[in-house]
């Protein structure tokens, strides 16, 4: 009886374990099972890259005259079916010279789904991305920053990174003073910062990315994509 306990305490044990490896793997920002992952680059040059998840909505008419402004140039990773409501938006984007990145085509979480499922979620919307006018390499970014074998097999096939990040305010703060502050005091050369502006009706995350924006100037720090943040490694 007593062997049978041990047995059955043992597999508890390891269920356990390994629901708590995958759902912290699954969460994570800096490691996947295999192929490439970016959330920050090393590099001694003051660059950073600044990322916008979402959208595109009505919001990139305030965003695009506050990166021009600063001379900065950032990646928006959009989502698909955004894309198609708002195409001029996204037109817009790509006109001014950011980066466009896919954030797959419904936003659903794309951890165990279908093979056929993450491919169709994929290039549907690399198709949509394309029609903006954007040229450039297409970086895929998890929704929700989460992944696990599916995805970051696809991407591996296909020699694509997954991209995170190694700065996202919005987890952590509300007001766009604290925000600002969070960035000054975590932000390096290489850093990739997250903000979410697209379905702010506030004005704050306006505010936030004009605070990086000035802060970041003052220190010397220029904003590229990721794409080319990524040739600095």
């Amino acid at each position: 009886m007593r062997k049978k306990l041990a047995v059955m305490s043992l597999i508890v044990l390891f269920v356990v374990v390994l629901l708590l490896g995958t759902y912290k793997l699954m969460n994570s920002r800096t490691i996947q099972l295999f192929g490439g992952l970016t959330y920050q680059v090393s590099t001694k040059q003051k660059v950073v890259a600044l990322t916008f998840d979402d959208g595109p909505t009505k919001n990139v008419e305030d965003i695009l005259p506050l990166l021009k402004a600063y001379n900065a140039k950032a990646t928006f990773f959009l989502i698909g079916k955004e894309i198609k409501k708002n195409p001029a938006e996204a037109k817009r984007i790509a006109a001014a010279g950011h980066q466009i990145g896919n954030h797959s085509y419904s936003h659903q979480r794309m951890i165990f789904k279908s093979p056929s499922y993450i491919k169709e979620e994929i290039e549907k919307t690399d198709q949509l991305i394309r029609q903006t006018g954007f040229q450039g390499e297409i970086d895929f970014r998890p929704p929700n920053g989460k992944k696990l074998v599916g995805l970051p097999y696809y991407l591996n096939k296909h020699d694509r990174d997954t991209i995170t990040w190694s700065i996202e305010p919005d987890s952590y703060y509300s007001s766009s003073k604290d925000k600002i502050n969070d960035v000054e005091k975590k932000v390096k050369p290489g850093s990739i910062i997250l903000i979410h502006p697209m379905y702010d009706k506030s004005g704050e995350e306006l505010k936030t990315i004009k605070g990086i924006l000035q802060s970041l100037s003052n220190k010397g720090y220029k904003f590229v994509t990721v794409n080319e943040l990524q040739k600095m490694n």
